[in-house]
């Protein structure tokens, strides 16, 4: 078996996507290709850390693997975001006392166990009495007593050791500043000069945040995910949705900001909100934190997993596993492993299915759920989606099939953001002209991906006249012959 064949064993094994982010135990090229081989479907570039240089050189060799294995591979590059930090100390750290008072000011002398200055003037005149101010992910808890444009005085509900450039959560306040920095603005167009094909927008607050990157990305094709980790996203979260093209449950800081109780319930929400309207849904954060340092993870973290794969989430991904951690390929293969053994059980398909329709429902969503009808009634070995844009595909894939789905489309990039959809092996071909070249591509395609042998039934999904976007109003039944495959290649 050549290295070419490893990754292609089985393109219909696993329909939950593996997310997984570079960093430096995972940038150099020979563990790229490992990840990849061990079931990555997509990487991830944390704008947070590492330089233009490297993110660069790191797409580079994404691209090498995807020319290689003839598999097209999601770049999502992940936006900072403006996250809030207080000012150094003069022994750079100070201990805040449980239940004592403590001031954050806008002065800017060093600080000490009775104040530090906190450079975001935007907080200042915001703050009320009640609300919280979390500093190093929670792990310091201030309760505001009062607040005014210069000084916020607090009460130390819970205190302990403070150092230079915490960062601080707001969770009980919509935070009066845009969700793209200016380091967001160069990450943002560097990552769409060098070839992303998702934009992650963090700390998103309002729809107006994601307007706001829309706009900065112009004419570009390229998808904007919107992470959920403040409270004020969970308010708006069906305009959220409606204007993103995809989703992250971002439950680092949604964690932080909310009790952790909280996260689990708001999670299964977010993805079931995100499956109704047809857009692909990440879970992340902590997935397999253990990995980070042990070759094995927690039974508790492997139960992790297995709820986001039973929830019926297009993707899982990994942080700081893959990024940093001693034990990147182990991590990637233990993904794939609990999700391939979720998708095995045989309660798994009725349990991602969705039963109901929704109110705007179009022509296009009753063929797509006529294709997991007809999968359902008769034996089908593939359903074949014909998509200039996407938007077929992700028709298909929000009725969660226990059919495999092989896309066809005329655009690499749709075939990239293509992986990051449940279900979904998608190729990038020639387009089509005919009815006719279609059925005939349509047999060829799934011999030569192994999605059917002779004799095997395809259902083709697709839309008249063909390269027009969004117009999904043809479905087909064909059967395999057997002699497609001596036709020339596309």
């Amino acid at each position: 078996m050549t290295r070419r064949d490893q990754i292609r064993i089985d393109p219909r094994g696993r329909k939950v996507k593996i997310l997984a982010t570079i960093g430096p135990a995972s940038r150099d090229p020979a563990m790229l290709e490992k990840l990849l081989l061990a079931g990555a479907d997509a990487f991830r570039l944390n704008m947070s850390h590492g330089d233009h240089a490297d993110h660069k050189a790191a797409i580079q060799a994404i691209r090498a693997l995807e020319k290689q294995y003839a598999k097209p591979i999601a770049i999502l590059a992940d936006l900072q975001g403006p996250k809030l930090r207080v000012g150094q100390f003069k022994d750079g750290q100070a201990v805040i006392r449980h239940s004592g008072h403590f001031v954050l000011d806008r002065d800017e002398a060093p600080g000490d166990e009775n104040r530090v200055c906190l450079p975001h003037p935007e907080l200042f005149g915001i703050m009320e009495r009640g609300q919280r101010l979390l500093i190093n992910d929670g792990k310091i808890r201030l309760k505001v007593l009062e607040a005014d444009d210069n000084r916020i005085l607090c009460s130390a509900e819970v205190g302990g050791v403070i150092s230079d450039r915490k960062g601080v959560n707001v969770p009980d306040a919509e935070v009066p500043i845009p969700a793209l920095t200016e380091k967001d603005r160069r990450d943002l167009a560097f990552a769409t000069e060098n070839g992303a094909d998702w934009i992650a927008l963090s700390f998103v607050q309002r729809p107006e945040d994601i307007a706001e990157a829309r706009k900065l990305i112009g004419t570009r094709d390229i998808a904007l995910c919107a992470k959920i980790e403040k409270p004020q996203a969970i308010h708006r979260l069906d305009s959220i949705i409606e204007l993103a093209d995809g989703i992250m449950v971002a439950r680092g800081d949604l964690g932080v900001e909310l009790e952790p109780h909280e996260v689990p319930p708001l999670q299964k929400r977010i993805v079931n909100a995100s499956r109704r309207a047809g857009k692909p849904v990440i879970v992340a954060t902590q997935m397999l934190e253990s990995m980070i340092e042990s070759p094995t993870p927690t039974r508790a973290e492997v139960s992790d997993v297995a709820n986001a794969v039973y929830d019926g989430a297009d993707a899982v991904m990994l942080s700081a596993e893959s990024a940093a951690g001693a034990w990147p390929e182990e991590s990637v293969a233990m993904m794939h492993a609990i999700a391939a053994q979720v998708e095995r059980d045989e309660g798994y398909k009725e349990r991602v299915r969705f039963l109901e329709t929704t109110p705007d429902a179009t022509t296009s969503d009753a063929l797509a759920h006529a294709c997991m009808t007809i999968a359902d009634t008769v034996p089908i070995s593939a359903i074949t989606v014909f998509t200039d844009s996407g938007s077929t595909a992700r028709r298909v894939a929000r009725e969660r099939p226990g059919t495999p789905m092989l896309v066809l489309t005329p655009s690499i990039r749709t075939a990239r953001r293509t992986a990051l959809l449940w279900g979904a092996h998608a190729v990038a071909t020639k387009d089509i002209g005919s009815f006719e070249e279609m059925i005939g591509k349509g047999r060829r395609m799934a011999l030569r991906h192994g999605f059917g042998t002779a004799g095997s039934k395809l259902i083709v999904l697709a839309g008249v006249p063909f390269g027009t976007p969004g117009s999904t109003n043809l479905l087909h039944v064909v059967t395999v012959t057997g002699d497609e495959l001596d036709k020339h290649a596309e």
